[in-house]
């Protein structure tokens, strides 16, 4: 039995690492994946319908005047309840992933070496 490909948006300001993951996920499952530097640039593509978006929680680290991901999450959320969230992060405090659960997000992985096996599992 195949399993239907899934548009995912990868948003992150680290282009090696979005490059890595569109490259993992594509090889997984045949997804249709597409990687945004900024939350701007994937609240352009909303309209896209994404299935998942991965989202950076720290998108400001290279475009400082880019939005944070949990201003990136809510717009998201605004925008369509429905669109799964993952919340990607290299912060391992509680209380920040309890914050991106409270304002919609499936999902906090802590990038680390499981990582990518993690966002395949959620996203298959």
């Amino acid at each position: 039995m195949s399993k239907r490909a899934k548009k995912i948006f990868v948003v992150d300001d680290d282009e090696m690492l979005s490059a890595a993951l569109e490259d993992y996920l594509t090889r997984k499952i045949p997804h249709q994946v597409s990687v945004f530097n900024t939350g701007e640039d994937c609240l352009k593509h909303l309209s896209d319908e994404p299935d998942i978006i991965i989202l950076d929680y720290n998108l400001n680290s290279v475009f400082k005047d880019a939005a944070n991901g949990m201003k990136i999450l809510e717009a998201i959320k605004k925008e369509d309840r429905n669109i799964r969230v993952i919340i990607l992060s290299s912060q391992e405090a509680y209380g920040t992933a309890l914050q991106t659960i409270t304002r919609g997000a499936e999902q906090y992985i802590i990038k680390d070496e499981d990582a990518f096996e993690k966002i395949a599992a959620f996203c298959n």
